[in-house]
């Protein structure tokens, strides 16, 4: 694992810390509907100011493109913040600035100002090295906290980073430790549970982990086209048969790495696509042509759950089945418990991520049962491609 600084590393007091947070969040006429992100990123911010340092939050919010949008300011997350901290944080409508260096410039210790929607300013996505200056010249510091946004070499994450001493925050770096733990140095056997509609979605991410986990588990709709390519009869099942030879590809290329591949064995099939329709359940070799897999089977969970009694270490991104209509949620609320339930008996290192196997943990009931969940989505995924995070780039150390 490359190295970071960390809070560890920085001494705040009476020094004005640029905090890059993600306060993107979900919000409906006016009303924030999920806290999520702004009760992960506290502690940080909390700590930077109970340790006598000047706090300076900045963070984007939806997609203004470079214009003021009011609908997608960043004031109603100030009131949200102090809530979350238990003290005042103020706001000034501009993130650069005379408004928001003199506001900077008027912190006392401990005291926390937000900065207005990063990308009201054109430069922010374009990493313009103006914007980067203009930030960099509110602070004295600079703390990454946003994750979720570190796959994008913006000014507030990539470029700002370059012009101050700059350090991970609490929820970076947990999050920087689990996917080290994950795949970068991670306890084995390894096995990875990849799911979803798409195998076009997922060349990368399914290229790499054939070279990095012991077992690969693959669900979801996009096991449908893996079965296909195999010659099997799918029905009315979404597939994607312009994806047969990729699949084949992929499969060739576990099986020259020495990674195991678990398909499915059977499958939970209707002939529509509803809540609580009549379902079957059928092996691979039996589906009607009149009917589509919505599901795995009960075969293929007992496969799966047997590999993860074995295992060390799961990487999760993606559910099985389509969860969010019963009851085609049972196999993935079944495996969800099981990896809860052996991550608290046996040391399982769970690590998963992505937003919709976020939602389908939080349907089971298990996300503060695993190791770690990461809300972070793209830059989840696109770290388990293996590619490079511009944003966590930039805080590395020689």
């Amino acid at each position: 694992m490359a190295r970071f600084r960390t809070l560890d590393d920085l001494d705040p007091k009476g020094r004005r810390i640029l905090l890059r947070a993600d306060l993107n969040v979900p919000m409906k006429d006016g009303a924030i509907t999920d806290r999520t992100r702004i009760e992960r990123l506290a502690p940080t911010i909390q700590e930077l100011a109970d340790r006598g340092g000047r706090v300076i939050v900045c963070s984007h919010f939806d997609r203004p493109k470079g214009q003021r949008v009011p609908e997608m300011s960043l004031r109603p997350m100030a009131e949200a913040l102090s809530v979350a901290l238990g003290r005042p944080v103020g706001f000034v409508d501009d993130c650069i600035g005379p408004a928001a260096e003199a506001a900077a410039a008027a912190l006392q210790d401990g005291e926390v100002l937000l900065l207005e929607n990063t990308r009201y300013h054109a430069g922010e996505e374009k990493n313009d090295p103006a914007l980067s200056a203009a930030l960099a010249k509110l602070a004295e510091a600079y703390v990454n906290d946003a994750f979720s946004a570190a796959h994008r070499a913006h000014a507030s994450t990539e470029g700002v980073a370059r012009l101050l001493p700059a350090y991970a925050g609490r929820l970076m770096q947990a999050e920087l430790e689990a996917l080290d733990a994950a795949l970068g140095n991670p306890a084995r056997p390894v096995v990875a549970i990849v799911g979803g509609a798409k195998v076009s979605t997922k060349l990368d991410l399914l290229g790499n982990l054939t070279k990095k986990v012991d077992v690969l588990v693959i669900g979801g709709a996009m096991a449908n086209t893996f079965l296909g390519a195999q010659g099997h009869a799918m029905g009315k099942s979404l597939q994607e048969a312009g994806m047969y030879d990729t699949a084949r590809e992929i499969l060739a290329g576990a099986k020259a790495a020495n990674c195991e591949i678990i398909l499915p064995s059977d499958l939970v099939v209707a002939a529509t696509f509803a809540e609580n329709v009549p379902t079957r359940e059928v092996s691979v070799d039996a589906v009607p042509a009149d009917m589509m897999a919505l599901d795995v089977g009960p075969d293929t969970v007992a496969a799966i759950e047997a590999r993860l009694r074995q295992a060390s270490t799961l990487v999760w991104n993606g559910p099985l089945g389509a969860f969010e209509t019963p009851p085609f949620d049972a196999a993935t609320v079944s495996v969800a418990q099981s990896v809860a339930g052996l991550t608290q008996s046996m040391g399982l290192k769970s690590i998963a991520g992505g937003g919709d196997t976020v939602s389908a943990l939080k349907h089971a009931g298990v996300v503060e049962r695993m190791t770690y969940v990461s809300a972070a989505g793209g830059a989840f995924l696109e770290w388990l491609e293996g590619k490079t995070l511009p944003g966590v780039a930039a805080l590395e150390v020689a």
